[in-house]
């Protein structure tokens, strides 16, 4: 099969929660990562509504370590910022955060900023929650072009939302934003959770597709290669069909990894090693 390039594997920090940004970057460093997904949440990079730590700072962190940040990832899942936010407050509290995360994508060097569809209130009318992403996905698309940065949209898992969780959803949305700064990525839990393959959303999106979170599963969990049952090497053949040229996000989200998450990450690149080239 056709091999990867090394620089296409993103390291992510969001299973160092519990270590400093430093730890992380070093651990990157020395297992043979060169390309980083940042994951902007406290404790590794502030970010709110009304500002964020100086990016400057640690984009010169990152390439001082033979490193470079490919993803803006802003917290989206966990904290109070969301794209279908319900209040009139929130909505603009939480434009204000994402239009925050776009510039620190842009003073990081990332052309990309990760984003997905938020998620209604289980009791109300999925199509009111609905037209709150679409309004917030718009807004931030806009301002994304003003930056020279595409957002990368995955879909999210039921449990996560009622929103975008289907490669369907996916193309609505993406068709009613109708906007040139709005990409698409694979989340590969996301899409196993709903029987769906990469083929799939490539034969939908084709080169629209411009990023992955690109991990193993059973199908649900966002696990190292090896925890789960998915085939690493037919994943990467379906990319390889489809001349995928972007980074493959390894967004690891198992609280038991957090104990230790270096060696995860070890044993992680060692499944990805037979495939670089």
């Amino acid at each position: 099969m056709k091999l990867i390039n090394r620089e296409q594997i993103a390291g992510m920090n969001i299973h160092y929660l519990f270590y400093s940004l430093d730890y992380f970057l070093d651990k990157q460093a020395e297992l043979g990562f060169k390309t980083i997904e940042l994951w902007g949440g406290s404790p590794h990079f502030y970010l709110d509504s009304m500002g964020y730590q100086d990016a400057k700072v640690v984009r010169k962190k990152i390439e001082s370590r033979g490193l470079q940040v490919k993803v803006f990832t802003p917290e989206n899942v966990m904290y109070q910022y969301q794209m279908a936010a319900q209040t009139p407050e929130l909505f603009e509290k939480s434009f204000q955060y994402f239009k925050n995360g776009l510039q620190v994508a842009s003073e990081l060097g990332c052309k990309i900023m990760q984003t997905n569809s938020g998620w209604g209130y289980w009791n109300e009318d999925r199509e009111e929650a609905w037209k709150r992403s679409r309004e917030m996905i718009s807004k931030l698309a806009d301002e994304a072009g003003r930056l020279g940065i595409c957002l990368a949209m995955e879909s999210l898992r039921p449990q996560e939302s009622q929103l975008v969780v289907t490669l369907k959803d996916a193309k609505r949305m993406y068709d009613e934003v109708n906007s040139p700064n709005l990409k698409i990525l694979i989340d590969t839990t996301a899409m196993s959770v709903q029987g769906e393959t990469i083929d799939d959303w490539f034969d939908v999106f084709g080169d629209e597709v411009i990023h992955t979170h690109f991990i193993d599963s059973n199908p649900y969990g966002h696990l190292a290669w090896g925890f789960g049952n998915r085939s690493l090497q037919e994943y990467l053949e379906a990319l390889n069909r489809h001349n995928y040229q972007g980074c493959l996000g390894q967004e690891l989200t198992e609280f038991d990894y957090y104990e230790n998450p270096g060696e995860i990450d070890r044993k992680n690149m060692a499944a990805f090693e037979p495939f670089i080239r």
